[in-house]
């Protein structure tokens, strides 16, 4: 054996003892799995301070807001762990940085988080303009106009008495004229309100027991006051001078309704006809226009003096144009029969020329817009669930007010031409059967059967520039022209 192997006998005896070290071979197994551990842990261990919770990259909140690159680069060269390896860098940081600024578009790697727990945008360069900036900005440059609340008060600005006002659905009892005084029929007494000084003046009073004012009407211009009674009269009375000017009769029964165009006046009945009244000549009544079947409860002229309406209790609303009468054998321009019930509810819209609104009786409830000047179709309608006693267009807005009767006794105000109910006003305890709208524009008078006047702000001061002048002289001069035949 000695001479086999050469003098490496001690050798051999060492290798089958194994208690020599060995020398320049690899590491066991199980001794590499320690030192890749050892390094791994310390790798993940991050500085902590006193009283604060430990963190590692075991929590991962978000990892859309991660750039995984720059992670990666970090934990395997940046660290301080790694700097004393063989093949580090940091000696020449002015590498790094230019390393990193051209690989991953950043200014230091060491700004750059391994989490991130927010999605924020990296700030800009110096220097740096965004092209797309005026786009996303130009909204907040422009000035937004503020919405304005309009308020709508629930409750009268005022009430007033009026004792003895009839409750009957087919008068006429309530008018305001373009001198802020509203006149009011109560039994056999015509009042005037004077809107301005809050006086009261008692204008007529009826001398039989039997007789009580059935209608009042304002002329539009001036302080003129027709008033009509139940004994078929039609008086005109002057309000300056407290004083009744003349007397004018035609009607077999009391005069319910009527209705100014300039210096022409339309009264109707409840014989069922409607006279035409001219108050500058003596011989008044220039003609009669003759349709309806029963009385005539509702009479309005147009803005511009060309159609007149009228509404009866035997449910026809008729449209007669100017020039029309029972002399030349003419009949009305259309007779809508739609409506169910009387139609008493009159007012031709202030700022859509040839726009009528119309609203029936308990039987009908129902509230409808008319196109008189092509085909006299009814172009909307709605249901109010109660009786439509009187309508009041808004001059300035589209909209408007109607009054009513069972079972609410309220006001409603509508949108037009959606008709969207904008509020309901309560407060009558009785059906509201008149109303009157100020010569501004924004109060609306209502005088309902429960014996009370109450006065509402309902319409919003126009905005609009007022009206020429010399135009609407003009206007007016053209209606004192028209004559009805």
């Amino acid at each position: 054996m000695d001479r086999y192997y050469g003098g490496k006998v001690h050798e051999v005896d060492d290798f089958n003892n194994f208690d020599a070290p060995m020398e320049d071979c690899p590491l066991p197994r199980w001794q590499r799995k320690a030192m890749d551990a050892a390094r791994t842990e310390n790798a993940m261990i991050t500085p902590r301070s006193s009283g604060k919770t430990p963190q590692s990259d075991r929590f991962i909140p978000n990892r859309n807001a991660m750039d995984i690159n720059v992670s990666r680069m970090t934990l395997n060269f940046g660290d301080k762990e790694n700097s004393t390896e063989k093949g580090s860098e940091d000696g020449h940081p002015e590498y790094n940085l230019a390393l990193a600024s051209s690989l991953l578009s950043q200014d230091s790697v060491s700004a750059t988080k391994i989490l991130a727990f927010k999605n924020k945008a990296p700030a800009p360069k110096a220097g740096y303009l965004n092209a797309q900036r005026v786009l996303y900005s130009q909204n907040s440059q422009t000035d937004r106009r503020k919405r304005t609340t309009r308020t709508i008060p629930q409750v009268p600005e005022r009430i007033l008495d009026a004792p003895d006002l009839l409750d009957d659905f087919y008068l006429n009892l309530l008018d305001w004229n373009s001198e802020n005084i509203l006149s009011i029929a109560l039994g056999q007494t015509v009042y005037l309100w004077n809107a301005t000084s809050g006086s009261i003046d008692e204008l007529c009073q009826m001398t039989e027991d039997d007789e009580y004012i059935s209608s009042v009407s304002w002329i539009q211009e001036g302080n003129v006051l027709a008033v009509g009674t139940n004994s078929a009269q039609v008086q005109l009375y002057d309000a300056n001078r407290m004083a009744r000017i003349r007397t004018m009769g035609g009607h077999a029964s009391r005069v319910g309704s009527l209705a100014w165009n300039g210096p022409l006046l339309s009264s109707g009945s409840r014989d069922a006809s409607i006279i035409n009244h001219d108050v500058r000549v003596q011989n008044h009544q220039i003609s009669t226009l003759q349709s309806h079947q029963q009385e005539v409860c509702g009479l309005k002229w147009s803005p511009d003096g060309t159609m007149l309406a009228s509404g009866g209790n035997d449910n026809q609303l008729n449209i007669w144009e100017a020039g029309e009468g029972s002399n030349g054998g003419h009949h009305p321009k259309f007779t809508l029969t739609e409506h169910t019930a009387a139609v008493k509810a009159l007012a031709w819209c202030p700022w859509q020329r040839d726009l009528l609104a119309s609203g029936g009786g308990t039987a009908d409830r129902t509230l409808r817009f008319w196109n008189v000047n092509g085909s006299g179709s009814c172009v909307n309608s709605i249901d109010t669930k109660s009786q439509v006693c009187s309508i009041v267009w808004n001059p300035s807005e589209k909209e408007l007010v109607t009054s009513h009767g069972f079972s609410q006794n309220q006001l409603t105000l509508w949108k037009y031409p959606s008709l969207a109910r904008v509020v309901e006003l309560p407060g009558h305890t009785s059906r509201v059967l008149h109303m009157a709208l100020s010569p501004d524009g924004q109060t609306v008078a209502s005088a309902a059967a429960d014996e009370t006047l109450r006065f509402w702000n309902i319409f919003p001061a126009s905005t609009k520039a007022s009206k020429n002048p010399s135009a609407l002289s003009s206007s007016r001069s053209i209606l004192r022209g028209v004559n009805i035949r």
